[in-house]
């Protein structure tokens, strides 16, 4: 299987190859790269598509640390591109993916030709997500993910699908992908709870900028994507009609049709996509 040493932990990555721009994905807590399957699909005959596990997720090494910090994660994903040779690249990060993105975009823009945010936020974890969060994180470390995997479900996807009858069986597959999770998630989990927020690094941002939240996303809530929108100058904002905090699996049709849109134009020579 593919893996990359980069800063001292082994990373686990699939790269379709071909002579396309790089676009790299970079996924959500308690995934992997799994998760942007249906983006890749679409995606990969005109694009080199590069997807990759964060530290301590999915296949990915992690060292026995209490909290996968965001530097950490940043880091390795800067890493990881310049180990590639895939920079400057496409970059699309959901949630904790997005926390990498918006970091690299801000300190490293040398790497990248644009930038999607996708069910994402600038700010720290919201206090009052934290005890409820700790709470499930301590849970699943000692008892397993089994007893939480309900009410992770409904923060994890919205609305839509999950009372979808004809989705029933996609539905029970991602439910059972997250009990799976590996029992040291813990510590990326932590991470996230504990993370610093990015906010005032948006104004340095001048990459080409796609800020996408579907409308039942319960864990980073659409306003936090309009205030990334309103900070970083000339972004685009696409408000997805349906659509939860796992957006690319949900709604892959939805999410395609918005990178397909985005990427053909920043990848026309636009510099200025708002």
């Amino acid at each position: 299987m593919p893996f990359l040493n980069v800063n001292g932990t082994r990373l686990y990555y699939e790269d379709s190859g071909g002579s396309g721009e790089p676009l790299v994905f970079s996924h959500g807590l308690l995934w992997n790269c799994r998760m942007f399957d249906k983006q890749v699909a679409a995606l990969k005959d005109r694009y080199r598509c590069i997807a990759f596990d964060h530290r301590g997720q999915g296949q990915s090494d992690v060292w026995k640390v209490d909290t996968v910090d965001m530097e950490t994660v940043y880091a390795d994903a800067v890493g990881l591109i310049e180990k590639l040779g895939a920079g400057p690249c496409h970059f699309a990060g959901l949630s904790m993916g997005g926390f990498v993105g918006m970091r690299m975009a801000a300190r490293r823009p040398d790497l990248l030709l644009s930038l999607i945010l996708m069910e994402t936020s600038a700010d720290p974890e919201p206090e009052e997500n934290v005890p409820r969060y700790k709470a499930l994180n301590f849970t699943a470390r000692w008892l397993g993910l089994r007893l939480v995997a309900d009410r992770v479900m409904r923060i994890m996807f919205g609305r839509t699908f999950l009372e979808d009858p004809a989705r029933s069986v996609e539905r029970a597959e991602w439910r059972r992908r997250l009990m799976e999770n590996r029992r040291d998630i813990w510590r990326a989990v932590n991470g996230v709870i504990r993370r610093r927020g990015v906010y005032e690094e948006l104004s340095r941002i001048k990459t080409p900028t796609l800020v996408l939240v579907g409308a039942e996303d319960v864990a980073t809530v659409p306003a936090k994507a309009e205030r990334i929108h309103a900070a970083i100058a000339g972004s685009r904002l696409v408000k997805l009609p349906r659509g939860g905090h796992t957006s690319s699996v949900e709604e892959p049709e939805l999410v395609n049709a918005a990178l397909v849109s985005f990427l053909e134009e920043v990848s026309s020579g636009s510099r200025q996509v708002g």
